[in-house]
C-alpha cells in the first residue's frame, strides 16, 4: 500500500495523546515501511512529539520531515502539526514531566511562537486566580485572619518558589503588626524555628505538588506542639491541609516547568487584607507610622523639585 489514506469517521475528537497513539498502532500495519519507521518512533518516544520541531524528531527517526507530514495525513490529521497539538496540551496542562515542559518552552522561542506562550501564561494566570477565589469564601478568609490577629506570633513557611511569597507576606504584615516570621530563618531549619512555638501561635504553611518534606514535617510537629495551622497547598488532600484549622487550596497550573505562584501570592495578600480589616485601629496607626519614618529616614526618593 501506497501512503493510502485510512478510512476515518467524518469528525474525530482528539482528546488526548493516548488515543492519537492508540489510532496509530491501529493503523501501524497499514502503512508503508517509511511511515511505518515514523509511526514506530512515535509510538516508542511519545514524549518527543510535543517538544520537538519536525526537522527535529525527522532526524532522531532517521526519515525526512515530510515523512511525518504524509504519516499524520494518513491515519486522519491535515498535517503534523494537527498531529502534534494534543501532545503539546499535554505539556500545557502539566500533565507532562518538568523536563519536558522546559524543552518545549525552548522551543516555541526557536520556532517564534513566543506569541502563543504569553497568551498561553496570561490565560493560566487568570484562569489559576479565578478557579482559587471560586473555591473561597469570605467566612473562611475572616476566620483565618481572626486566627492570624489572635495570636501571639505568626511563622510563616514556605521553601523553594514559595520562600519568597512567605517571606514578602511577612514583610508586608510586619509594617503594622509585630512577632512576624518567615521561616526557615538564614541558617536554620524551620523544625528549630518553631521549638518554643505553642497552642498560642499559628503557622502559615505553604507547599504545593512535589510537596517538599521540610514543610510537611515541620508542620506535623508544630501539630504536636498545639500550634494553629493555615495550609496553602494546590489539593484538598495536600498533607499540610488535611487536619488543619484553616485550609485553602491554590490552582497552581502553568506552561511554564515550575509551579506557578500567582494564586498563591493573591491568596495571601487578600488574607493580609482581611487581617487588617478584621484587627484593630491601631493597626492603620501602626503602617503610617512605619512609612512617616521611612520617609523622614530617606528610604524612598524625594518627589520634591528644589
Amino acid at each position: 500500500m501506497n501512503d493510502t489514506i485510512v478510512p476515518i469517521p467524518d469528525k474525530i475528537i482528539w482528546d488526548a495523546p493516548q488515543n492519537v497513539l492508540e489510532n496509530l498502532a491501529g493503523h501501524l500495519s497499514d502503512l508503508t515501511p517509511e511511515l511505518r519507521k515514523a509511526a514506530a518512533y512515535v509510538l516508542e518516544n511519545p514524549n518527543d512529539v510535543g517538544i520537538s520541531s519536525i526537522r527535529e524528531i525527522a532526524d532522531a527517526a532517521k526519515v525526512k520531515p515530510n515523512t511525518f507530514v504524509r504519516m499524520a495525513r494518513t491515519i486522519g490529521f491535515e498535517g503534523y502539526e494537527d498531529f502534534r497539538e494534543p501532545f503539546r496540551e499535554e505539556i500545557r496542562q502539566g500533565r507532562a514531566s518538568f523536563p519536558d515542559r522546559a524543552r518545549w518552552l525552548q522551543s516555541l522561542s526557536r520556532g517564534g511562537k513566543l506569541d502563543a506562550l504569553y497568551g498561553d501564561m496570561i490565560s493560566s494566570a487568570i484562569h489559576n486566580i479565578e478557579e482559587t477565589f471560586a473555591g473561597i469564601d469570605t467566612d473562611s478568609l475572616k476566620a483565618a485572619a481572626e486566627t492570624i490577629w489572635s495570636s501571639r506570633q505568626v511563622f510563616t513557611l514556605g521553601v523553594g518558589v514559595n520562600n519568597s511569597n512567605a517571606q514578602n507576606f511577612t514583610y508586608l504584615a510586619s509594617t503594622g503588626m509585630i512577632q512576624f516570621h518567615a521561616i526557615p530563618r538564614p541558617g536554620s531549619t524551620a523544625i528549630d524555628d518553631l521549638a518554643w512555638a505553642g497552642e498560642e501561635d499559628t503557622l502559615i504553611a505553604i507547599t504545593c505538588k512535589p510537596y517538599r518534606t521540610e514543610v510537611v514535617e515541620a508542620v506535623e510537629i508544630a501539630r504536636k506542639q498545639g500550634m494553629k495551622i493555615i495550609g496553602i497547598s494546590d489539593s484538598p488532600a495536600s498533607p499540610i491541609i488535611i487536619g488543619s484549622r484553616h485550609g485553602f487550596v491554590v490552582s497552581a497550573d502553568t506552561p511554564q516547568f515550575f509551579p506557578s505562584s500567582v494564586s498563591t501570592i493573591a491568596l495571601l495578600e487578600t488574607l493580609l487584607s482581611f487581617v487588617i480589616a478584621t484587627a484593630s485601629p491601631r493597626i492603620v496607626e501602626r503602617v503610617e507610622e512605619f512609612h512617616e519614618r521611612r520617609h523622614r529616614l530617606g528610604f524612598y526618593v524625594s518627589d520634591s523639585k528644589d
